[in-house]
């Protein structure tokens, strides 16, 4: 791919994407809709770093709710326990992640295949259990409470509306680093690995190296994302970081199409609001659900993005990846 070709292709949809984020709040008047939106943003933010784990180097995991959860926990105890900055455990949030992401990635991306993501599931298991036995810290199954509302320069975060502009302006500069790393020699050493990762050892790609980094990558994403969520909600639960998250995310990262930046948006809108869609067919909605990610998976094995509108997505999106 040449680089000069995506960055034709990517600032235009991206500028695109802003422009349509911003005049969005002009045509919504309940405020429910805003909040879906919102958490549509903290899962894109969640499946781009997740993308760069799974769509360009290849390496399958079900473990990012435990990042997710994390980051949502560490910074909501030390803000609400111990009044520490909200910025400030954020960025610690994200370090701690990072260090715990290396450690566990050393020995887990030495796995392959099933074993890989059984080893992934393990660490997000143990995460949940152990915020479910601290409930003297993390307030146990009951969650934990009291987490305050971010504030930027003495400006209260505290409405639907402001923390739809901070989320989406961090799920948009996440995308721009992503596609950053995505064009670098880096990029293409991952996409090569994704190929075939005896044939990038043999051309001198240092794959676990590159590996390690890139899970803790999409694990410092996941933390950032779980951060702003607990200072959104001011609430936090096991269950919203529990298994079943981490596969919603990876079917996010596969039904908007693997490998794909604009995919992994595509895949965080389109799922995000549909079971509030399907709450209309009641107790049928999970089989609607069901259906429709069938349908996708066989009519569009690709994605989203390989649907008839794949030319105008993949000139902006993939290629520029």
């Amino acid at each position: 791919m040449n680089v000069k070709s995506g960055e034709k292709g990517f600032f235009p949809g991206l500028l695109l994407l802003t422009v349509l984020l911003l005049i969005t709040p002009f045509f919504i008047q309940n405020p429910y809709y805003l909040n879906v939106l919102n958490v549509l943003a903290l899962n894109a933010i969640v499946v781009t770093g997740l993308n760069l784990l799974i769509g360009y180097a290849g390496q399958i995991s079900l473990g990012h709710a435990a990042f997710y959860g994390l980051g949502a926990y560490i910074s909501g105890v030390l803000t609400g326990s111990y009044g520490a900055n909200p910025w400030c455990t954020l960025v610690l949030s994200a370090i701690l992640v990072a260090v715990i992401a290396y450690f566990i990635g050393i020995p887990t991306l030495r796995l392959k295949g099933n074993y890989l993501v059984m080893a992934t599931l393990g660490f997000n298991l143990i995460v949940n259990i152990v915020i479910l036995q601290l409930d003297d810290i993390t307030g146990g199954p009951s969650g934990y409470t009291g987490i305050p509302a971010l504030s930027l320069f003495g400006f209260e975060i505290n409405t639907d509306l402001r923390f739809y502009v901070l989320v989406w302006a961090v799920a948009l500069l996440g995308v721009l680093l992503a596609r950053n790393l995505v064009v670098s020699r880096v990029g293409r050493g991952l996409r090569a690995l994704h190929s075939s990762e005896a044939a990038a050892a043999a051309a001198g790609v240092p794959t676990d190296t590159y590996k390690v980094k890139v899970f803790v990558l999409s694990a410092v994403y996941a933390s950032v994302a779980g951060s702003l969520y607990a200072h959104y909600f001011g609430i936090i639960t096991p269950k919203t970081f529990d298994i079943f998250y981490s596969v919603e995310v990876v079917t996010m990262c596969i039904v908007g199409g693997m490998g794909s930046l604009w995919g992994g948006i595509l895949g965080a809108a389109f799922l995000t609001p549909l079971p509030q869609v399907l709450h209309f067919f009641e107790e049928y909605k999970d089989l609607f659900y069901g259906g429709i990610l069938m349908v996708i998976l066989i009519f569009a094995p690709g994605g989203l993005v390989s649907l008839p509108f794949r030319g105008w997505f993949k000139s902006r999106g993939k290629e520029a990846a």
